[in-house]
C-alpha cells in the first residue's frame, strides 16, 4: 500500500514539473516574440549614453513668436545713388587714378584726359577777357561822350552790342573750362594747361572702370561707374495672396541667398501697386538698416517678413527633427533607476528535502536594462523666432510630458538604426 501512495506521489510531481517546464518554455517564446515586435516609435538609452551625448530635457512652453511670411528678393542701389563719371568733352585718357573696389568721395579726381581743344579753349578765354575789358572802357567812353552831346548815339549803341558779345562769349568758355575742371579765375597766359580732371559726381566705391589709359572717349562717354551702398534697399517679391499681410514700417531679417550666415535687417518703406512684368509678383521695397559691409548690388536674398506676435505652444527649435519628410519631438514615456532596481523585493522560494522538511531559498531578480525610454512624437512645425519653433501636436501627449530639447538627432540615430536591425 505504501509502495502504491509513493508512485502515485512521484506521478504527480513529475506532472508538476512538466506543466513548469512548459510555462517556462511558453514565456521564452513570448519574450523572443515581443522582442522581435518592438515598438520603433521608441528608444531606450542608458544614464551613461544620455550623459555622453548631453541630452537635455525641458518642456512645451508658451512663448510669444513673431509670425513671418517667407519671400525672396535682390539689393539694389537707387538710381540717384548711382553715377557714372564722364568726360565732358572727349579726349585721350591720360592717367586713371582709382580701381575697382576703391572708395571716394564728391569731386575727388579719378582720372586725367588730355585734349589739344583745352589749350584752344583755355587761349580763347584769355583772349575774349582781353577784349571784354577794352570794349567795356569804350563803352564807358562812348556814354560820357553821349552825355556831353559830344559824341554819336550810334557809337555808343555799337559799343554796347559788341560789350554784351564778349561778355556772353566769355561766359560761355568759363562754364566750358569750369565743367573740365579748370579754374578760370587762376587762369593766365602762364598756366595753361593741356591736361583736364575727370572728378566723381557723388561719393561711393567704384563698382567698375571702363577705360584704359591711351584710351580715346568721346564726349559723355563713361569712364568709371560709383555706388553709394549707403542708401542699398531690397525689393522683395510678394505674390498678390500675401500682400493684404503686409504694411510700411513692418521689419524684414533676411540673408544672402549664397552666403546665409549673417542675417540683417531692414524696414519696409513702401509697396509697389503694381504687378511686375515676368511674375504676378509685388515689389515690397525695404530699406536696410545697420552695418551694410558685404553687401553689394544685385546680390539675391532670402527674407523673412515680420508680422505679429502670437502666443503659440513652442520648444527650441532643436527638439525638433525631421524623418521622411515628416517633423517629430521625442518625450520621456518611462524612467527606470538603479535605486528603483535595488528596491525591489527578493523573490522567496519555498522548497522540500527528502525528508518531507520545509527550507526557504533567495531567488535574485532578473537583470534589467535600467534607462530612459524616448517617444516619437509626430508634430507639425509652424513660426520659427529666437531659437523657439511653433508645434502643433498630432498626437496626444500626458500633461507636462518632458521633452528632449537638446540631443534628439542622436535618438533619432539609433531608434533608425534599431529599425533596419529588426527588417534584417
Amino acid at each position: 500500500m505504501k509502495n502504491i501512495i509513493f508512485i502515485a506521489a512521484i506521478a504527480i510531481l513529475i506532472s508538476f514539473a512538466s506543466c513548469n517546464s512548459n510555462k517556462t518554455e511558453t514565456k521564452g517564446d513570448e519574450t523572443e516574440h515581443h522582442d522581435e515586435h518592438e515598438n520603433t516609435n521608441t528608444a531606450m538609452l542608458t544614464a551613461e549614453q544620455m550623459k555622453s551625448i548631453k541630452i537635455e530635457l525641458g518642456g512645451i512652453e508658451k512663448k510669444q513668436l513673431t509670425a513671418s511670411l517667407k519671400a525672396n528678393g535682390i539689393l539694389k542701389v537707387p538710381n540717384q545713388n548711382r553715377a557714372n563719371a564722364t568726360a565732358s568733352l572727349g579726349g585721350v585718357i591720360k592717367t586713371i587714378l582709382v580701381q575697382t573696389g576703391n572708395s571716394v568721395i564728391k569731386g575727388q579726381t579719378i582720372a586725367t584726359i588730355t585734349n589739344n581743344s583745352f589749350i584752344t579753349m583755355q587761349e580763347e578765354f584769355l583772349s575774349i577777357s582781353s577784349k571784354a575789358e577794352l570794349a567795356q572802357l569804350e563803352f564807358v567812353r562812348q556814354k560820357e561822350l553821349q552825355q556831353g552831346n559830344a559824341g554819336a548815339l550810334k557809337n555808343l549803341q555799337s559799343a554796347d552790342a559788341e560789350l554784351k558779345t564778349l561778355k556772353a562769349r566769355k561766359a560761355s568758355l568759363q562754364k566750358q573750362l569750369d565743367l573740365i575742371g579748370i579754374n578760370t579765375a587762376s587762369l593766365t597766359s602762364e598756366n595753361i594747361k593741356s591736361i583736364a580732371n575727370i572728378t566723381s559726381p557723388i561719393s561711393g566705391t567704384i563698382s567698375n572702370v571702363m577705360v584704359n589709359i591711351g584710351s580715346n572717349v568721346d564726349a559723355n562717354n563713361p569712364i568709371a561707374e560709383i555706388v553709394d551702398n549707403s542708401q542699398l534697399h531690397l525689393d522683395l517679391y510678394v505674390y498678390e495672396k500675401d500682400l493684404q499681410k503686409l504694411k510700411v514700417g513692418q521689419t524684414i531679417h533676411f540673408t544672402l541667398t549664397n552666403n546665409p550666415g549673417k542675417e540683417y535687417d531692414a524696414d519696409v518703406y513702401a509697396i509697389s501697386n503694381t504687378f511686375e512684368q515676368s511674375t504676378k509678383a509685388i515689389s515690397v521695397h525695404a530699406m536696410v538698416k545697420g552695418n551694410k559691409q558685404g553687401l553689394i548690388d544685385g546680390m539675391n536674398i532670402t527674407a523673412l517678413v515680420s508680422l505679429e506676435n502670437a502666443t503659440v505652444d513652442a520648444v527650441p527649435t532643436n527638439a525638433i527633427v525631421n524623418h521622411e519628410g515628416q517633423d517629430y519631438i521625442f518625450i520621456v514615456t518611462e524612467a527606470h533607476s538603479e535605486e528603483e532596481h535595488h528596491n525591489e523585493p527578493d523573490t522567496i522560494e519555498h522548497k522540500h528535502d527528502d525528508s518531507g522538511h520545509q527550507h526557504n531559498e533567495k531567488i535574485e531578480p532578473d537583470h534589467k536594462v535600467l534607462g530612459t525610454t524616448f517617444e516619437k512624437i509626430p508634430v507639425r512645425k509652424g513660426t520659427s523666432d529666437v531659437g523657439y519653433s511653433e508645434i502643433t501636436l498630432l498626437k496626444e501627449i500626458p500633461a507636462n510630458s518632458k521633452v528632449v530639447v537638446n540631443g534628439a538627432f542622436f535618438i533619432l540615430a539609433k531608434m533608425n538604426n534599431k529599425g533596419e536591425s529588426h527588417e534584417h
